[in-house]
């Protein structure tokens, strides 16, 4: 692992602490006015918005140039990655102080200055120069997980461009064809990161349990297809609400229908990965794409109730959709994040590192079910209050959510706990040399995996 690397995992991990700070201070002005007054909350919902998304991409990036590097065998530095960094670095620490002193101008989630997207986009284009230069050297038979990187690469840079349409004033004259598509690229933007970091997932089972035969063949990519598919058109719950064409929305809703046999897949693996915990359950990396099966099992059981029309108007826009969300950063992209976060640093070698990880994984998750469930309850109840009720003043709406939004805030305390005890420790291993050696297991005895 390289300087340039070094911090682009730093980078990561503090993005990652800056969104557990913003986001607390954003629910305590939220729910206290008192506080709100204090700290804007204007300020702090953006602030921890792009910094988690950030912190998703950064983390993406990252796992994809370390287990790159590993796959393919590339120990040279190279300088795009290195100037990607500082310029990502830079782009990013100027949206945050823009924030600060009130300067805004961008579309939802990424409400920055416009002027600021342009050194990201460059940023981007260098990341994308140096995969390709790491492509080169692939694999003669790449596995399944080097397109799903690869995919991901180019898809963030599609999204991120149709996000910024706006710009040009034949979209951004007419309301509803704006909105369609910030929607429709902020969905698609979810399936671009979540290429890459599904991919790196599948890079690390294949590593741990020594078996590269789960990266290729049919069935592999047939998922990899379905994946892609759903990149570029299951975005179809956030336009429900949006008078489109209909075949529009049928067809993305009979997409959204065709996850179901992932599901079955997931709850397969699932069990299969509880019965192999007594071989594998030692290795934090593992412990973590468990914890990240599970929520996918969850959310996406979420989702696909979302992606009923009867049901998603009375969701859509509520804090339902924000559980949905909040489900898919924290219990899944977070947790498959850190797991790869902690194979780059070799954290497994780390004693006290391992224990404190361990204690923040369960702290997590613990509070990330009650915080999934009140926000879902709480979307549930305004939902209804605004759809079927037609209730319209604000206080009288939220008089009976704000109870379950207290929950929901206190459990966001636990969360930020357990996921700062699981990336204190890591920030920390990136200062130190590595260990030279990892151990995985193979079947059916543990051995150790020299690491390049």
């Amino acid at each position: 692992m390289n300087l340039a690397h070094r911090w682009h995992v730093r980078l990561a991990l503090l993005l990652l602490l800056a969104t557990l700070l913003f986001g607390l201070l954003a629910g305590l002005a939220y729910m206290y006015p008192a506080i709100g007054q204090a700290i804007a909350f204007k300020k702090l919902r953006p602030a921890h918005v792009s910094a988690a998304l950030f912190w998703i991409i950064t983390g993406a990036s990252a796992a994809v140039v370390h287990h790159r590097t590993e796959a393919f065998r590339l120990p040279r530095p190279t300088r795009s990655h290195a100037a990607f960094v500082a310029i990502w670095a830079g782009s990013i620490v100027a949206i945050l102080v823009a924030y600060a002193l009130n300067r805004f101008g961008g579309r939802e989630y990424w409400e920055f200055p416009p002027l600021l997207g342009v050194p990201v986009l460059v940023a981007w284009l260098l990341f994308m120069v140096d995969h390709f230069r790491a492509w080169r050297h692939r694999p003669a038979d790449p596995p399944l997980y080097v397109w799903m990187w690869t995919t991901g690469v180019v898809f963030f840079l599609i999204t991120f461009l149709e996000q910024n349409l706006w710009q040009i004033p034949w979209f951004r004259n007419t309301y509803m064809r704006e909105l369609t598509v910030q929607w429709k690229s902020n969905g698609a933007m979810v399936g671009a990161w979540n290429q890459m970091i599904y991919g790196s997932a599948l890079y690390l089972m294949t590593r741990i349990g020594g078996d590269d035969g789960i990266a290729r063949g049919p069935k592999a990519f047939a998922f990899w297809f379905l994946g892609l598919s759903n990149l570029m058109f299951n975005w179809g719950h956030h336009i429900y609400s949006a008078p489109t064409a209909g075949w529009i929305r049928h067809t993305a809703y009979a997409i959204s229908m065709a996850e179901w046999v992932l599901l079955i897949d997931i709850i397969r693996g699932f069990k299969a990965k509880l019965a192999e915990n007594r071989r594998l359950g030692h290795l934090t990396t593992y412990r973590f794409l468990v914890t990240a099966e599970l929520w996918v099992f969850l959310n996406l059981a979420l989702a696909l109730l979302m992606s009923f029309p009867f049901l998603n108007r009375y969701t859509h826009g509520t804090h339902v959709t924000v559980a949905h969300a909040m489900g898919t950063t924290v219990g899944i992209n977070t947790m498959i994040l850190l797991g790869s976060l902690s194979w780059m640093l070799r954290i497994d070698q780390a004693g006290a590192a391992r224990r404190w990880m361990e204690r923040g994984r369960l702290l997590a998750v613990y509070s990330l079910l009650v915080f999934w469930v009140a926000l879902i309850v709480a979307g549930l109840i305004k939902g209804w209050r605004m759809t079927a009720l037609g209730i319209t003043d604000h206080t009288r709406l939220m008089a009976p959510v704000d109870p379950v939004l207290q929950v929901f805030v206190v459990a966001g305390f636990g969360v930020a706990a357990g996921l700062a005890m699981a990336a204190l420790p890591l920030l920390a291993a990136s200062f130190k040399p590595l260990p030279a050696v990892v151990p995985v297991p193979e079947r059916p005895a543990a051995t150790t995996v020299e690491r390049p």
